[in-house]
């Protein structure tokens, strides 16, 4: 819908100078984080336009990339970088000879792409930290860890996770021995995780199970996390497993609701056969 698409512009003409295209770059962009890549900010500020029916026509489709050069006032290669990770995550799909197109009408999908929280934030062009509160073997854990990871005994590492600085959540996080003992000589403040089971310690994920829920902070979340006792806090649980099947990590976290959402996109259709023998757990 031609009400939708900016309208058209001189900017283009040789008279244009750049404190105009700067000045249009930034109205476009609104309220974008100014100190994130540029190809962040414009990615947000799509997320933000397509959530309040902008930038896309009645049927959902995006606007090209000249149109969004245009629009933006930046070049097509950082447009094609801000659009890519949308599409990696499920909100918009690109259809061969016809465009890129909204998936829903939500801005943000639950497509179970496995991230650690340090890839996360990089991507979203805040700089990833965290303060160690406890870490070494133990043999001391509960029996969802024993369960969950098949050992007698685990390396385990607690974390206050941070974003620019400042605290957004706790990881209690639980490994093999051998894995733990890899990890354990690493800047354990810094450390991309699943990065390092992939490229230095030749694992291969496989998948991950997880499990998000809401909870109340206690004294100590609360004094981790700079807010009062009773606090609503989002929960989250996961396995994550090696390909061949091996448990590599039991993760449990607790952040900040307001740093963190997470929207499932369902579809209703006609429901999939049964299994012919009930699915138990020993």
């Amino acid at each position: 819908m031609s009400s939708m698409r900016p309208p058209a512009s001189g900017c283009e003409g040789a008279g244009v100078t750049r404190d105009t295209l700067i000045a249009k770059r930034a109205a476009a962009l609104g309220d974008a984080d100014e100190g994130a890549p540029l190809h962040s900010r414009v990615r947000e500020a799509i997320r933000r336009h397509v959530r309040n029916g902008e930038l896309i026509d009645e049927s959902g489709r995006l606007m090209t990339e000249a149109e969004l050069v245009k629009h933006f006032g930046v070049s097509r290669i950082t447009i094609r970088h801000a659009i890519q990770p949308l599409v990696a995550e499920g909100i918009f799909s690109r259809e061969r000879g016809r465009g890129t197109f909204l998936r829903s009408n939500e801005s943000e999908h639950w497509v179970g792409r496995l991230l650690g929280l340090s890839e996360l934030l990089k991507d979203v062009g805040q700089e990833p930290g965290a303060r160690i509160i406890g870490q070494g073997m133990t043999n001391r854990m509960d029996d969802a860890v024993r369960d969950a990871l098949q050992e007698r005994a685990v390396f385990e590492l607690k974390r206050l996770r941070l974003a620019d600085g400042s605290p957004i959540a706790i990881e209690h996080a639980f490994y093999p021995p051998d894995i733990g003992l890899e990890i354990e000589t690493r800047d354990l403040t810094a450390i991309v995780m699943y990065r390092v089971f992939e490229g230095e310690l030749g694992l291969e994920i496989g998948r991950a199970a997880q499990t998000i829920s809401a909870t109340l902070a206690d004294e100590d979340a609360a004094g981790l996390l700079s807010v009062s006792v009773g606090s609503a806090l989002i929960s989250l649980e996961r396995l994550t497993a090696a390909s061949d099947g091996r448990p590599l990590e039991f993760l449990r976290s607790l952040y900040l609701p307001e740093h963190f959402r997470f929207t499932v996109h369902l579809t209703r259709g006609r429901p999939g056969p049964r299994p012919s023998t009930p699915i138990t757990k020993d």
